[in-house]
């Protein structure tokens, strides 16, 4: 081992609640590195609105929570993932209120709320600031932990695999530009989502695909990209971008309004605005295409009054009436906007993926839970459940390392490119072309047109990144390429229309591709 390795028994890239929530788990006789390229609390976790769904009602069962689940999931759930994270949220709940989490209503009346695709009330949420509370808690009890070091503005280049086994990264120092080696017994990915691979999103700038686009070139199984679930919900705005209405809106009352004023739900699906997340973002899809505008309308204001509307969706609420619409009496502006992978890094049941060594946790895994599509509010929890399922496991899965003699990055430019408008002209690309040809409807013609373009521009990205001096754009844009390629072939592999992957030359459900779609690097 170089001195200039930088060790520890756990290497964790990824500071969402499913990174901090392993750390917190994990026995504190255990060294955890955690890398985070940005601040620590920048993450997806902290822009979650919703809440975290969970049987706590005594009006409500696991088998229920499983049911809607499985559902949603348009027949790709794993049923043993489903039952193993429902029947574990009533624990994992608690833990976060252990932790100091605030939940609406209290510990003895919680105010539980009802999202699309559920049948019964059991969201608990802060608000409309769930995931900041929940990010914010966390980040605080980790940074208490001595056994803890966080890497700010690092980010993750390439894994290290030694002799078919994950034994770190080479991870670059966004300030000084220089790479270091991590060196680890075990490494979890907890990298988060790829919603900036599209032009419209709800996602956070750091959510560009890169613990898939690593573990793909390192030699991991991927599976199931093609499910790219767009919230039906995000703020219309040329002043604002990526702000997402929160569903918990529509569970509220209310209701999905055409540009000419009109209810247009109940012509696609009998629970009209409650209907699970594809089918609406599809409606509105279509009626947008229909009236060739830009934006329809979601209206609270004729629903609810304005003490309701300000008490239960203040975030909401303050930031809009800051851009000039007052929820309280005007109509939201919205459209549908990229917001969860539902595919990722396969993992079996203990988070474990195909790669000795390499564990993955969070968005940017694939469990089973979501299968074609996610139920709304079960993504926080799955980060709570399987955070606690690795950290339990995780002393099977360390190696020792050090001995191991890794070689430092080799560098193989020595000049930062010359012009960023480079960077910024494909990543505008990308997003465009991502929205335009891989968004909620699809076709072969337009996805085959999307791949043969990805394809030049991950020529072009390939060769600045093998010419010149690296830096966090540069790799945010070869992860961003690599991701969309692999969303782009996945889907062309199914050839039906299931979840959240509607194909116009294959409108139906296949038996055939009752399976997941598994992509491995060659």
């Amino acid at each position: 081992m170089t001195s200039g390795d930088i060790k520890s028994d756990v290497l964790v890239v990824g500071t969402g609640a499913a990174g901090l929530s392993f750390a917190l788990y994990a026995d504190p006789d255990i060294r955890i590195n955690m890398v985070a390229k940005a601040a620590p609390a920048e993450s997806s976790t902290q822009q979650a609105q919703g809440g975290i769904a969970g049987v706590t009602s005594s009006g409500d069962t696991f088998k229920s929570h499983i049911k809607d689940t499985l559902i949603a999931g348009g027949g790709l759930c794993d049923k043993k993932t489903v039952r193993q994270v429902v029947e574990a949220a009533p624990e994992r709940i608690g833990d976060l209120k252990e932790w100091g989490v605030r939940f609406t209503g209290g510990e003895d009346n919680p105010d539980l709320g009802k999202e699309g695709g559920h049948t019964q009330r059991r969201i608990l949420h802060h608000g409309d600031s769930t995931g900041r509370e929940i990010e914010d808690k966390l980040l605080k009890e980790a940074l208490k932990k001595e056994n803890v070091r966080f890497y700010t503005e690092h980010t993750a280049v390439d894994l290290i695999i030694e002799n078919g086994r994950c034994v770190g990264a080479y991870i670059i120092d966004n300030r000084t530009l220089k790479v270091k080696t991590f060196l680890a017994g075990a490494v979890i990915m907890a990298t988060g989502g790829c919603g900036k691979i599209y032009h419209y999103t709800s996602n956070p700038d750091v959510a560009t695909g890169d613990g898939v686009a690593m573990a793909y070139r390192a030699g991991a199984e991927i599976s199931n990209m093609e499910f790219i679930q767009f919230h039906p919900t995000c703020l219309y705005s040329v002043r604002e971008t990526g702000f997402l209405i929160t569903e918990a809106m529509r569970g509220e009352g209310a209701l999905l309004l055409n540009g000419t004023g009109e209810k247009f739900m109940e012509r696609y699906d009998h629970r009209r605005e409650l209907a699970p997340r594809d089918i609406v973002a599809r409606a509105i899809d279509s009626e947008m295409k229909k009236e060739g505008v830009k934006h329809l309308y979601l209206d609270i204001a004729s629903c609810r009054g304005p003490d309701f509307i300000k008490e239960r969706f203040p975030t909401i609420y303050n930031k809009l009436k800051g851009l000039g619409i007052d929820i309280t009496t005007d109509k939201i502006p919205v459209v549908p906007a990229a917001h969860y992978s539902c595919g990722g890094i396969k993992v079996d049941r203990r988070g474990r993926t195909s790669i000795n060594g390499l564990i993955s946790i969070g968005e940017c895994s694939n469990t089973g839970l979501h299968g074609a599509n996610r139920l709304a509010s079960n993504s926080l929890l799955e980060a709570m459940v399987y955070g606690n399922v690795v950290a339990e496991t995780i002393r099977d899965e360390l190696k020792p390392v050090d001995l191991l003699k890794i070689k430092p990055w080799n560098y193989t430019g020595q000049r930062l490119p010359s012009h960023q408008v480079f960077i910024e002209q494909n990543w505008m690309e990308v997003r465009r072309l991502m929205w335009n040809y891989m968004g909620i409807v699809r076709s072969n013609r337009r996805m085959k047109e999307a791949l043969k373009r990805i394809e030049i521009i991950e020529n072009e990205v390939s060769h600045y990144y093998w010419n010149y001096l690296i830096n966090n754009s540069l790799i945010e844009m070869r992860n961003l390429v690599e991701t969309a390629k692999i969303i782009i072939t996945s889907a062309l592999a199914r050839k039906e229309s299931r979840g959240l992957h509607y194909n116009q030359d294959y409108p139906r459900k296949s038996k055939r591709y009752k399976k997941d779609t598994i992509i491995k690097r060659r």
